[in-house]
């Protein structure tokens, strides 16, 4: 009985051991990462990338203006010639764009989006409900209104941009966002499924991704010139796929001609990208 007692001490030892070390593994398990420092004044790389996004959108306001005025006119052919180069400036500074919710979907929305949420055609507005008509239908007939109020909605992201506080989290986050983009969307031509027009939106998102990079590059190198160089080497990767689907015109052939290979090739490509990307949050610590 004596040694049963004993025995019967240990194990309660034991397991009252065994606890208090599974409590404390749970409390530094739930202890949040370490916050990056602000210490490194990245001033002159936000101020660069501001003027980089400010200068996109100008830019997306004129052309978006020369392809509302093909749809009023009545000018089909011209009005599928101006829409994908318009929307690569969108594309270029859409980590901006995005920070005004409801602009992004009134200018850029897709109606499979717009259906997930529970609504209907007619709430449908912007570029790619112009790009059913000239694409699918064939006519800007019935989208004049629809043109005036996506100049409307460009002009007005425009100047709300001005008070867009530009800072390295919104620049990181965006950079990673814009390759998240290409992934979930225009590598599966989700993007552009009436005019087949995604390689364009996936140049200019990865020139998006990439001019953050540039901006971010000489801080990135003091801190980790391996991370330049694997960044450096992927980009010119995605490109070197991206140059094989060129035109001959300054554009891009169309999605459905890709084969499955090429959008294997692409995608891969692409996700090599992302990983190296993401910890560009260096630059900030």
């Amino acid at each position: 009985m004596k040694k049963v007692t004993i025995i019967s001490i240990f194990l309660l030892l034991a397991s009252l051991l065994a606890a208090c070390g599974n409590q404390a593994a749970q409390k530094e398990a739930s202890q949040p990462a370490a916050a990056p420092t602000d210490s490194t004044d990245l001033s002159a790389e936000q101020k660069a990338y501001r003027e980089f996004a400010l200068d996109q959108l100008d830019q997306f306001v004129l052309k978006t203006e020369e392809f509302v005025q093909a749809v009023l006119a009545g000018d089909v052919e011209k009005a599928k010639a101006l829409y994908a180069p318009a929307r690569m400036y969108f594309e270029r500074s859409e980590p901006v764009a995005e920070v005004f919710g409801d602009l992004d979907p009134r200018i850029d929305g897709r109606l499979a989006d717009l259906e997930a949420e529970g609504k209907g055609k007619e709430e449908w507005t912007g570029y790619h409900k112009i790009e059913y008509g000239l694409w699918v239908e064939n006519t800007t007939k019935g989208y004049e209104e629809t043109a005036k109020q996506l100049l409307n909605d460009t002009k007005e992201l425009r100047a709300k941009v001005e008070t867009v506080e530009v800072t390295p989290d919104l620049m990181i986050t965006g950079a990673v966002d814009l390759l998240n983009e290409v992934s979930t969307s225009k590598i599966t031509g989700e993007e552009e499924v009436f005019s087949h027009t995604d390689l364009y939106d996936f140049k200019a998102n990865i020139e998006g991704a990439e001019k953050i990079f540039e901006i971010f590059k000489p801080k990135l190198q003091e801190k980790d010139a391996a991370l330049v160089t694997t960044l450096e080497e992927r980009f010119n990767k995605v490109n070197e796929l991206l140059a094989q689907y060129e035109d001959g015109k300054g554009g891009y052939i169309s999605f459905d001609q890709l084969k499955e290979e090429d959008t294997k090739a692409l995608s891969e490509a692409v996700d090599q990208l992302g990983e190296p990307l993401s910890q560009m949050a260096i630059v900030v610590e």
